[in-house]
């Protein structure tokens, strides 16, 4: 355990940013599963539209470093590679 003050306060900050980043990455792969069950569902339609939100999701995960950019982008087109 940390006995100086500031690595007390560093310990602190890491606890819940660790809390808040396993939050939005469970969030990140709900939507993820949520689009893969509508295409085996052959539901094309909702699909593409819900693909808008899985692309904000991950645009917005690699924006605060969530995930790697180049990560985000291989996985906006494989999903979109899923639909057709």
């Amino acid at each position: 355990m940390p006995i100086i003050k500031s690595a007390k306060k560093a310990l602190r900050q890491n606890i819940s940013r660790r809390k808040r980043n396993l939050k939005k990455k469970a969030e990140l792969k709900k939507v993820i599963k949520e689009y893969k069950k509508l295409i085996i569902a052959k539901d094309k339609e909702k699909a593409n539209e819900y693909l808008s939100q899985v692309y904000k999701k991950l645009d917005k995960a690699a924006r605060v470093n969530l995930i790697k950019k180049n990560k985000a982008a291989r996985l906006k087109s494989g999903l979109s590679k899923l639909i057709k």
